[in-house]
């Protein structure tokens, strides 16, 4: 064979193709994890809602491994929290959704940082609701770019840039980009898409984890009007004429709830369209695994698939939600599989695939999903999934369940109540938890209780519950730092109140601040302003009348560790401050 330029030409542009082409086939996947808010299992037309319109995810789905059987907990915060780290929630110091309770301890590995060993680029667009100041805001936690409302949702007491927008709270909001303020125009969810897809558009070079969480359909139930008036003339009651499956009654007040939620996962839909199609421009789909869920079952009565209860409820209604994993690198999709798997299972799935290492010195509650993707079942029968939800800490038996071997048993009951005052279900036979099976097969409920009590003792007392972790004040990384309701603690159920007993868990460094105390209403004159942290005690007499802002200046704090307790003592009156602002000064 003669060698001439244009050989050499060839040969050297045929090497090259073939390093490129290897180098994609070794390349680990980008990762789109999409996450909503309320949205029940029904809420979808793939899964038999004849009303709501979702023709994107229905295509996602049967283009994806179907998880039938997947179960998450029965509120947000916890979900979160076992998503990002595959641990149940409880282990992570995760304890309630607001109540100072829903702050994830620091210490956790979450899926962005465990993906960071690999070089991934990370961005996180939504809602976070595991910890709004520093050390556990997302940028905290591995990600490199993020665009958040505070606390559990937009109008809520702890996003202190919405709620007073009152029913405009999800339309041109102030969010919080890389932990500054920053004002967007347009509807949330729209944001938020737009926001992810300019970060994938950015990383499209390199692999990425974009982590998109709608806060939709939460409440409040706030949808442009262009969707709404899709559904504003549709009876979401009607239309399962030949169902058996059990159907709640739904209340006017229901049925107007159902329309707007199924607008607002309309405009989910559309908003999951574009970023699919952006992958498709980016010629980034086939590398791209993308996993649609929801957080837990729906807030208000609608149709969910005949299942037993709802948001917060341990019944399968309030746990078990859709979860499609689309990868056509590794499978075709259009399968389905009737194991039970759970947010825990996220992370070690995501760690085998993208093949890091998961956290090695602690207890990963999850298995990786990859082994029943390929068909191979062993070692799954005999897993059992533990779920709870009561405000504040696990109340023992209360709403409280475990579920094994096809089995489920709920308590709902009393501390001290023998086995016949639980329920127990064969979920096979029984999808729909209608038949309690105690009075027949006590001897199993008896096995399922120990279980249960087993894993109960394990995680209350967990290290990041016992000693849960604390915000930091007088941090360069957050200075100043706000206070916000929903991580107050002190009484139960601290919301908007004016009188009512509140306080924040802190690590203060040692310095003077200025403190700003901002009220939910105006005070009046010649109150006292209080701040008892510890043994220490300021107080001053505020002059102006008709105020919602007190000022404090140049506060001293020694180095330490407690409770910021502030009020307002006016006219017989203790009043908790809406939020709290600390400014470490430079001496």
């Amino acid at each position: 064979m003669i060698f001439n330029r244009n050989t050499y030409f060839l040969l050297f542009a045929t090497l090259i193709m073939a390093a490129t082409v290897g180098a994609q086939q070794k390349q680990r996947p980008n990762v789109i994890l999409i996450i909503t808010d309320d949205q029940g299992y029904g809420d979808l037309g793939v899964t038999g809602n004849p009303h709501v319109q979702t023709p994107v995810i229905d295509a996602l789905a049967k283009e994806s491994i179907r998880f039938n059987n997947f179960y998450v907990s029965p509120v947000c915060a916890p979900t979160r929290s076992s998503l990002m780290t595959g641990r149940y929630s409880l282990r992570t110091g995760m304890r309630d959704t607001y109540n100072g309770g829903a702050i994830m301890a620091s210490n956790e590995v979450t899926i962005a940082e465990m993906l960071k060993q690999a070089n991934y680029r990370t961005g996180a667009f939504g809602k976070w609701h595991l910890g709004d100041n520093y050390p556990f805001r997302p940028t905290d936690q591995g990600f490199d770019e993020s665009v958040i409302h505070l606390s559990g949702g937009m109008g809520q007491v702890g996003d202190i840039t919405t709620y007073f927008q009152g029913d405009r709270s999800y339309f041109d909001p102030v969010l919080w980009h890389n932990n500054q303020q920053q004002a967007y125009q347009g509807y949330c969810s729209d944001i938020f898409t737009d926001q992810a897809i300019n970060f994938i558009d950015e990383n499209k070079e390199k692999p990425f984890f974009c982590y998109l969480a709608f806060n939709a359909p939460h409440t409040p139930l706030q949808v442009p009007d262009s969707y709404y008036q899709k559904y504003k003339d549709i009876d979401p009651s009607s239309g399962f004429v030949g169902d058996d499956r059990p159907f709640s009654p739904m209340s006017e007040k229901d049925k107007e709830d159902a329309r707007k939620v199924y607008a607002m996962v309309h405009n989910i839909d559309d908003n999951l369209g574009r970023l699919f199609q952006k992958l498709d421009e980016l010629k980034l789909s086939d590398n791209t695994l993308v996993i649609f869920m929801t957080d837990n079952g729906p807030q208000q009565t609608r149709y969910v698939s005949g299942m037993r209860g709802l948001k917060g409820n341990v019944y399968n209604g309030g746990v078990r939600v859709p979860f499609f994993l689309k990868y056509p690198s590794l499978t075709k999709g259009n399968k389905d599989i009737e194991t039970m798997t759970a947010h825990l299972d996220v992370l070690p799935t995501l760690s085998e695939i993208c093949k890091v290492e998961m956290p090695k010195d602690r207890v990963i509650d999850g298995k990786s999903m990859v082994p029943l993707i390929k068909g191979k079942t062993v070692d799954w029968e005999d897993r059992s999934l533990f779920f709870y939800w009561s405000r504040r800490y696990p109340e023992l038996y209360n709403n409280m369940a475990l579920q094994k071997g096809g089995y489920k048993l709920v308590g709902k009951t009393d501390y001290n109540a023998n086995i016949e005052g639980f329920e127990l279900f064969h979920l096979r036979q029984d999808p729909y938890e209608q038949n309690n099976l105690i009075s027949d097969k006590k001897e199993l409920a008896m096995d399922l209780k120990k279980e249960l009590d087993d894993i109960y003792k394990e995680l209350v007392f967990s290290e990041n519950l016992v000693n849960p972790p604390k915000i930091i004040v007088g941090n360069p990384h957050e200075n100043p730092i706000i206070l916000n309701r929903n991580d107050a603690g002190g009484e139960r159920g601290i919301w908007n109140q004016e009188e009512v007993y509140g306080n924040w868990e802190v690590d203060i460094e040692e310095g003077y601040y200025d403190i700003t105390y901002k009220f939910v209403k105006p005070i009046k004159a010649n109150g006292r302003m209080v701040l008892e942290a510890n043994t220490l005690v300021r107080q001053m007499v505020n002059k102006e009348d008709n105020t919602d802002v007190v000022q404090m200046k140049r506060v001293y704090f020694p180095k330490m560790t407690g409770e910021l307790i502030p009020f307002y003592a006016v006219n017989n009156k203790n009043i908790f401050p809406f939020w709290m602002e600390l400014k470490k000064l430079d001496q």
